[in-house]
């Protein structure tokens, strides 16, 4: 029986989240949005998917997901899923739409806002969680999901079907290995750069309680400063656990290698974001010059902001990160991040998913699962990021265990949003915003 997508809603919503610092950072005070898409069907199940914002501007991704749902409303998903690739650049490459790119910002999150709903609403209908649809597919299936146009450089199809392939063997292991132990993860939550010091080291104290043993904090404010609240948290988790420092893009590349080579004190692990997102050669210049400073024990990690699986080549050919962190809607959906998966395990760079906002960690942990079962099939260097927010407000949120993501177990994304929480947080008629 064929299942036809038969209505498109959009939905805009947005936590008020800036008034208690949740989510700040060095250049972002916003309020935690999501443009949430809903696909309904003629079978009665509803593909949901979302792409996230920081407040204002939430209503263009909304504006952006209608003017690019007529690509959806009224197709199969067996006509989708027959040519995926053909269904991804009627989105991606939408002959008037693109000029707006291509291939990033505001458009490109409408993809993946739709894209991501797509694959939910298959993987309902295949009764599976996400991770375990695409950890069983058969190789050819998720290489002829790939659009490998502008990479071939970096990954071939046949390459990436070797990778697919190999991933297979010991693949019930692994995933017994989950269901057992769970997946390994750092948290964020502790060190927001709005959250004042007694309130840093209270929350370090309470996560090493529960079971973290990596945890990040924000820096880019003044380097005093950022140095005082790396010293409180790493006096609270002893020298074992690891620290991660994401500057959000704040400094220049001169000022980053400055900055850390005074932080190196600490031991960071990595830092994060430490310039412009888009400067390739800048990130792999602060690369060697970390990893100097602190004898290799220190590493570049960008990719929360990365426009397309094309910047994710070039920062993996210039060596320019050593972690990798996938988003699972900036780029534009499922079909564009198994592509930058089996990038990075070609050039043997971790996957380390960049998580937190809205639903953000609903979503990747079903990536990070498929990058473990089938791709990268390490746990070494592995970590999916966790920030303790606004999973209230999902159908089927993310659930821990001293300090690790415990396998999702219903069918779908993990990206469907309570109705009553669209209707309390709807923007601007939600009883919150009036």
């Amino acid at each position: 029986m064929s299942v036809t997508v038969t209505a498109v809603d959009v939905h805009d919503v947005r936590f008020p989240t800036a008034a208690a610092g949740d989510g700040s950072d060095a250049i972002n005070r916003g309020d935690y949005s999501a443009s949430y898409v809903e696909l309904r069907t003629d079978a009665g199940v509803t593909g949901a998917g979302f792409t996230f914002t920081n407040g204002r501007g939430n209503e263009l991704t909304c504006a952006a997901i209608e003017a690019l749902a007529h690509h959806v409303r009224g197709r199969t998903v067996e006509e989708i899923f027959a040519d995926p690739v053909a269904f991804w650049r009627s989105l991606s490459a939408d002959v008037q739409l693109r000029w707006l790119g291509p291939e990033k910002g505001v458009i490109h999150m409408a993809t993946g806002a739709l894209v991501n709903a797509v694959w939910d609403l298959r993987a309902k209908l295949a009764g599976k969680p996400m991770w375990q649809l695409l950890a069983e597919l058969p190789t050819e299936e998720l290489v002829a999901s790939i659009d490998f146009h502008h990479i071939t450089d970096a990954l071939t199809p046949d390459e990436a079907a070797a990778i697919l392939d190999k991933g297979l063997v010991g693949l019930d292991e692994r995933r017994a290995g989950l269901e057992r132990d769970g997946f390994p993860s750092y948290t964020t939550s502790v060190g927001w750069l709005g959250y004042p010091d007694d309130k840093v080291r209270a929350l370090t104290r309470q996560a090493y309680a529960q079971g973290w043993r990596a945890m990040k904090m924000k820096v880019g404010g003044l380097p005093a400063d950022d140095l005082r609240r790396a010293r409180i948290i790493r006096e609270e988790i002893g020298p074992d656990a690891l620290l991660m420092m994401d500057a959000n893009q704040v400094w220049d590349v001169d000022e980053a290698i400055t900055n850390m080579t005074a932080l190196a004190e600490v031991d960071p692990y990595w830092i994060e974001e430490p310039t412009h997102a888009d400067d390739i050669l800048g990130h792999a210049r602060i690369a060697r010059a970390v990893t100097d400073l602190t004898d290799g024990r220190c590493r570049v990690a960008t990719g929360e902001v990365a426009a397309n699986r094309v910047i994710f080549k070039q920062l993996l050919q210039a060596e320019a990160i050593g972690v990798m962190q996938i988003d699972a809607c900036r780029v534009g959906g499922v079909n564009e991040v198994l592509a930058e998966i089996l990038m990075a395990a070609k050039f043997g760079v971790p996957i380390c998913p960049h998580s937190g906002g809205v639903g953000l960690c609903e979503y990747v942990q079903h990536l990070a699962v498929f990058d473990y079962l089938r791709v990268g099939t390490s746990l070494d260097g592995r970590m999916v990021e966790y920030v303790d927010h606004l999973h209230e407000h999902f159908v089927d949120p993310v659930r821990t265990r001293e300090g690790r993501y415990l396998l999702p177990e219903a069918p779908g994304y993990s990206s469907t949003m309570k109705p009553e929480s669209i209707a309390e947080f709807r923007f601007p008629d939600g009883p919150v915003w009036r």
